[in-house]
């Protein structure tokens, strides 16, 4: 039997510019007198954390600073954080920064209110997939880029490094309890950053939109077991539409002028509209493969992040494989996959199949290039020798792949990151 039901649920937003300047009257709200700041270097220098903590002391609010998140945040720099919230006595938490912030700040929340070994928690079959058993205290997000949505899904992404594969701990208690989006906040964003955030609203939005529709899943045997991501629905499509558009008309804007506050503001929307639509519908073979290709990097290191360790972002790696993967999906849903394509510049007159698969894969190859995203798998450094590593990664996201409006296989799954090795 399908299921006949879809939920909606977000984290409650304040949005606007200058709106940061309201976070001690946010918090005392919250009824929140001590919390723990968490952000990484890059946003620690360029000062922000520091000012919100100047606002929150104004408002008697103790403050205790966690500053050493990692880009990209592993099960290692996980645990590290968390080791660090263990001494931390206080009755909420406040994250300053983008995805991997907010995801790091999630963890350390969970399993300081409900210890656990790490996995847990973590989604099956890398981890045991077990039930968060009760609220954690409240977080509050400040993003600074505007993609990952990060502040209103109800997923910590992590990547585990012995396995080289990333993977996620779900559940509706990590959604954040208020997020405050305040497009001055974005203004210092690297160009690179600014185009793989981007690259990631523009994912999210597709894939939510061309998942598995919400009445084509399996009915579950009582109303708790239906999952987070509950397929398409004609709420999340409108959103996803929003999301689109908007990438399409703001994103180049922002990553050519930083300074361009109506296309940041712009993009922060987009951000928000894009995780009304996948923090509810859900994400499919982009993400999936995203994931390996970010946790098997090898020498790779993209502009504008902090140096060190060699990095595909989220974002550029989820965008990778997408024109390839659009092109396999296109079969189950032509007629959505050819309105993605409108929206995003290219039409055809053609309503079959094949030419949907061709309009996306030409759209999605097209907005690539205008935000300088790499040309492929091969230009972030691997070769068709990694195809099979990168397929295995893959299929350990069943989570995502289960979302696919078609079913994907091994097999299928090789024959895209062979087709995504070199795009255009």
């Amino acid at each position: 039997m399908k299921d006949s039901v879809f939920t909606l649920r977000s984290t409650p937003y304040k949005f606007g510019v200058g709106v940061t300047d309201e976070i001690g009257d946010d918090l005392i709200a919250l009824g929140l007198q001590r919390v723990l700041v968490v952000t990484d270097a890059g946003v620690s220098a360029i000062g922000l954390p520091q000012r919100v903590m100047e606002i929150l002391a104004k408002k008697g609010i103790e403050v205790t600073l966690y500053a050493d998140v990692r880009i990209e945040p592993t099960d290692v720099s996980a645990k590290k954080a968390i080791e660090f919230a263990q001494g931390f006595e206080g009755d909420g938490f406040l994250a300053i920064g983008g995805g991997s912030v907010m995801d790091t700040c999630k963890v350390m929340n969970l399993y300081t209110s409900h210890p656990a070994p790490f996995l847990a928690y973590v989604n099956p079959p890398i981890g045991e997939g077990r039930p968060v058993p009760g609220a954690l205290r409240p977080m509050v997000c400040i993003p600074t880029t505007s993609g990952t949505s990060s502040e209103n899904n109800a997923v910590a992404v992590i990547d585990i490094e012995e396995l080289h594969v990333k993977t996620g701990i779900q559940h509706p208690y990590l959604r954040a309890t208020l997020g405050v989006l305040d497009p001055l906040n974005t203004l210092s964003v690297p160009p690179m950053v600014t185009a793989c955030a981007g690259a990631d609203v523009l994912t999210h939005a597709i894939e939510s939109y061309t998942v598995i529709a919400y009445d084509q899943r399996e009915k579950q045997a009582s109303p708790a077991q239906r999952p987070i991501y509950v397929g398409a629905n004609p709420i999340s499509d409108i959103w996803c539409e929003q999301a689109i558009r908007v990438v399409m008309d703001a994103l180049a804007r922002a990553v050519d002028d930083g300074s361009n506050l109506e296309a940041r503001t712009r993009m922060m929307l987009a951000n928000i509209y894009a995780g009304m639509g996948f923090s509810n519908a859900g994400l499919h073979i982009p993400h999936a493969m995203g994931y390996p290709i970010a946790g098997h990097v090898r020498d790779f290191r993209a502009d504008g992040y902090p140096p060190g360790k060699p990095l595909v972002p989220h974002g550029m790696s989820t965008c990778l494989g997408a024109p390839a993967a659009f092109t396999f999906t296109a079969s189950a849903i032509p007629e959505r996959h050819l309105r993605v394509a409108e929206w995003m510049g290219v039409t055809t007159s053609a309503r079959d199949a094949d030419s949907a698969g061709a309009a996306l894969r030409e759209a999605f190859t097209r907005f690539m290039q205008t935000v300088g995203m790499p040309n492929g798998l091969r230009a972030v450094g691997y070769d068709a020798t990694d195809i099979r590593a990168l397929a295995e990664g893959t299929v350990k996201q069943k989570r995502l792949l289960d979302l696919a409006p078609k079913p994907v296989h091994r097999e299928n799954l090789e024959e895209i990151l062979e087709n995504s090795l070199t795009i255009w």
